[in-house]
């Protein structure tokens, strides 16, 4: 998750003491109250450390068993001080 309120999906391949990240196979999750959730495939990545807000790891047999395109919620907010 980014502090403009992007949340990214993919592989965490290196990560320094900036936090600068570097993720492969990444997609960018976009989220709408009207359309549901769609995805933008982006593939290998770097997110500037000052822009990264948190990393976490997916559960992925959770992650199956969720039905994403009808999952409707606001996008997240950037944030700001």
């Amino acid at each position: 998750m980014t502090t403009d309120g992007r949340i990214l999906v993919g592989i965490l391949k290196g990560l320094d003491q900036a936090l600068n990240a570097v993720v492969s196979d990444s997609e960018e999750r976009l989220y709408s109250k009207e359309e549901g959730m769609k995805v933008n495939k982006i593939g290998l990545y770097l997110i500037r450390g000052d822009n990264v807000a948190t990393i976490g790891e997916i559960d992925e047999e959770l992650e199956e068993t969720l039905d994403y395109k009808n999952i409707k919620t606001d996008p997240l907010k950037p944030i700001s001080n």
